[in-house]
């Protein structure tokens, strides 16, 4: 059996020295590059950055406040420095077919001078078309060309007039059209006379008529032809005007970008349309049709340049984080608007996604909120997956919808994409996204906690000096950042290791911070950080507090005195909004004569959780292997966690469970001066639990207000020994020898202690010494098993006399 004296007060919380750390203050120490103890998280996340080939993009983990964002976005954007800038994106009017726009990558910083150039052409363009058709040498010549025109017609149907007059027939013009009619003395014929004229005669005249009126319809058949050769000649008057002035408007932008043959092109068409759409007067029909826009969004919109994604101010590669990584958000969107009643788009309603403006760069989505946004995640897939970043509306991207809309032309996408998230999200996505391994080949996980050595120390003090910067804190003395080093030790639960959740650290520190300025103090000390620590506890200390009052009050029966077989005080641990607090609970077993079933009362009830009855039925196997090797457990018994009314998991309770359990079973009383935790294997070996340090606390709490006697105490397991971090109270009490903290191995140990029995270990016979706990429960055993098999037989008996009377015999 060990030695199960106390822990020593050392053992109970491993002190930080300032002198130690060889500072005075934080402004003497250089910043920490932010990533301590993260070195396989960073080789990861350079390892994925720097592979070219598809599929390698990056899934950063870790837990909450580990300093991923801040670690991810200092790699990507040392990487990004170095690397160029990409192209700008463009949106052109199609002019082939106007529902496809056309894209166009220019050189960074060319988009926004290419869509000036076009903007001025735009502003000019009215008034130079204007003024070149206004000019008195294009009026004249169109003038010329219709009197002429005019001319033509006119002589060909005086002509044709005085041809018929020979023939005494008169070419008349009325308000119905032409017609033919005799005429005789140089006048024509009143129908009266007409008909007052021999039929013969009459007869000739309407042949005459008849002829001469083929002769009209060929003369008016023609007028179309001749009336088209003047529009063809007056549209080439109007060419030969506004080439020059549309050229003219044109030449800055040829110039400007004569290297680049896609805007040449595109200035070509531009041409091609202004001349094509002013000679029709397609622009003056634009111009009337809604006048209440403004020039630029509806006569020549088609002539502007959408810049899309505007390079002309970066500097290397893009480092973008979409913080709302919706759909339109992430891949794009077309915008509507209503004229008329009517919903119409066109290019310069397209709208740049994230992914847009990471293309060439970096992309860093949190996964987590991309996951919760309808159709982002398969959108987001389906760009990484066929290399494009394609603008479509989620219905027509599912094929749900048949609507008519724009069709952007594809953005080839060339983009490293980085998420950042929880390892549950990670893991899920590996279990149940078949695509998410092709894509994220690459994770990045990044460590809880770091060893606590006297160089790390050292590290840590320069991350604190990183983060007192970055906040723009007062400085932290030797003493403030010795004590944030022991906190951040009870934070990873783990006297030998150091906490990197920087995220509570941050908060604490500035809690601190706060407390000095209250002071008017230059810089924090120890001082301001318990006071830090402190107020925590009050603000946190309403459920604690109730708990506590309840059981001092008697409402909830706990007992920190006297001693009880089959009673026992266990240790549990609730979490609120972050924060921990324990206090001890009741567990109660009872035994009687059975078949070897143990009875957990939470798990009937369906208030036990699955780990929780795992732990129970350890227990029980424990059990039966030790005492009922060689006979039947003739044993029943039941656990029960009293005046519980919540959910109750973890395995922590079954080394108290089965303490209370031999207890009842022999009847050797335990001391309710103790508390307990800890799980049990079925070799009856004690295993380390969680939260030790917040379950020692609450039992000390609960003694503390009823008064340390110097007989109070908890037992751990030794494996949780280098958890310990307790308060400097709790410390200073044990110290003291007010309060006592026993570790151990094995039931045995525990059972000792709580008892003052001797568990008694069997000789190399097997047999144990009589009057130890151990001997006790085999003793009980064999006689509830005797017992057992007298009542069965006497069962056996009791029936075999019935059966005899009942045939007489």
């Amino acid at each position: 059996m060990a030695d199960l004296v106390p822990l020593p007060a050392t053992a109970l919380r491993k002190h930080c020295t300032p002198d130690s750390l060889g500072f005075d203050t934080t402004e003497a120490l250089a910043d920490h590059a932010g990533d301590l103890g993260q070195e396989r998280a960073v080789e990861a996340i350079r390892f994925g950055l720097a592979m070219g080939h598809t599929g390698y993009h990056v899934f950063v983990l870790g837990e909450a406040g580990s300093g991923k964002h801040a670690t991810t976005f200092r790699l990507l954007r040392e990487r990004a420095a170095s690397e160029p800038v990409p192209p700008d994106l463009c949106y052109l009017h199609n002019f082939d077919e106007s529902l496809k726009p056309r894209l166009l990558t220019l050189p960074a910083g060319r988009g926004a001078a290419l869509r000036a150039h076009m903007q001025t052409f735009i502003r000019d363009l009215g008034p130079a078309l204007a003024a070149a058709l206004d000019s008195d040498a294009h009026s004249e010549r169109v003038e010329a060309l219709q009197n002429a025109h005019k001319a033509r017609e006119e002589g060909a149907l005086r002509e044709l007039g005085q041809a018929c007059a020979a023939e005494q027939i008169s070419l008349l013009q009325t308000p119905e059209g032409f017609v033919f009619a005799p005429i005789r003395d140089g006048e024509v014929m009143s129908p009266e006379a007409f008909e007052a004229l021999p039929e013969a005669e009459r007869d000739q005249i309407e042949a005459r008529v008849t002829a001469w009126s083929e002769k009209l319809e060929d003369l008016l058949n023609d007028f179309p032809g001749w009336r088209k050769a003047v529009r063809e000649s007056i549209e080439r008057a109007e060419h030969e005007v506004l080439g020059p002035a549309v050229s003219h408007l044109l030449r800055e932008v040829r110039e400007a970008h004569a290297d680049l043959p896609e805007v040449l092109a595109f200035v070509d068409a531009v041409q091609h349309d202004v001349l094509d759409s002013a000679i029709k007067g397609t622009m003056l029909e634009e111009d009337e049709d809604d006048v209440s826009e403004p020039e630029e969004s509806t006569r020549y919109h088609r002539y502007q340049v959408k810049l899309l994604v505007d390079h002309s101010a970066s500097q290397g590669a893009p480092v973008v984080f979409e913080n709302n990584p919706g759909y339109g958000n992430l891949i794009g969107r077309i915008e509507h608007v209503v004229q008329q009643g009517n919903q119409v788009s066109h290019f310069n309603l397209i709208r740049a996604g994230a992914l847009h403006r990471a293309n060439g760069g970096y992309l860093v989505l949190d996964a987590e909120r991309l996951l919760s946004q309808p159709f982002a995640w398969e959108g987001l897939k389906r760009c990484l997956r066929a290399g494009e970043i394609r603008i479509e509306p989620p219905a027509e991207a599912q094929g749900w919808s048949g609507a008519l809309t724009l069709e952007p032309q594809a953005v080839p996408s060339a983009l490293k994409v980085v998420l950042i998230g929880d390892r549950d999200v990670y893991y899920l996505l590996m279990e149940h996204d078949p695509e998410f391994a092709d894509l994220f080949k690459v994770a990045a996980d990044f460590n809880d906690d770091l060893p606590r050595t006297p160089e790390n120390e050292r590290e840590y003090a320069r991350l604190i000096a990183l983060l007192v910067r970055s906040a723009g804190l007062l400085p932290f003395d030797s003493s403030g950042v010795a004590r944030l080093v022991e906190e951040a030790s009870r934070l990873a639960e783990d006297s030998g290791r150091l906490s990197l959740n920087t995220r509570s650290l941050s908060d604490l520190m500035r809690e601190a911070d706060h407390h000095a300025r209250l002071k008017r103090r230059d810089t924090s000390t120890r001082v301001e950080v318990e006071d830090a620590l402190a107020a925590r506890v009050r603000r946190c200390s309403r459920y604690p507090t109730r708990v506590r009052e309840s059981i001092l009050d008697g409402t909830t029966l706990i007992s920190t005195d006297g001693e009880r077989a089959g009673q026992i005080n266990g240790l549990v641990v609730v979490e609120l909004a972050g924060e921990r607090f324990g206090h001890p609970v009741r567990i109660t077993a009872t035994v009687r004569m059975g078949e070897g079933d143990v009875v957990d009362i939470e798990r009937e009830t369906e208030l036990g959780g699955a780990i929780h009855s795992k732990g129970v039925l350890i227990l029980s196997a424990f059990l039966a292997a030790r005492y009922a090797r060689h006979q039947p457990l003739s044993l029943s018994a039941s656990l029960v966690f009293e005046q519980s009314y919540a959910p109750v998991e973890g395995d922590s309770a079954s080394l108290a469970e089965l303490c209370a359990l031999l207890s009842a079973l022999t009847q050797i009383p335990i001391q309710q001066r103790f508390a307990i935790t800890g799980s049990v294997n079925q070799f009856g070996e004690v295993q380390v639990i969680g939260g030790v340090n917040e379950k020692i606390e609450g039992f000390f709490d609960l003694c503390s207000a009823r008064g340390l006697d110097g007989s109070h105490g908890v037992v751990i397991p030794a494996a949780s020994v280098r958890h310990l971090m307790l308060r400097e109270d709790v410390v200073q009490a044990a110290a003291a020898g007010r309060f006592h903290i026993h570790a151990v191995s094995t039931v045995d140990e525990a059972m000792t202690v709580l008892t003052g029995v001797e568990a008694g270990e069997p000789d190399a016979k097997g047999v144990i010494p009589k009057g130890t706990l151990n001997h006790k429960v085999a003793t009980v055993l064999a006689e509830m098993t005797a017992a057992r098999h007298a009542y069965a037989d006497g069962e056996g008996s009791a029936g075999s006399r019935q059966h005899r009377r009942r045939h007489g015999v």
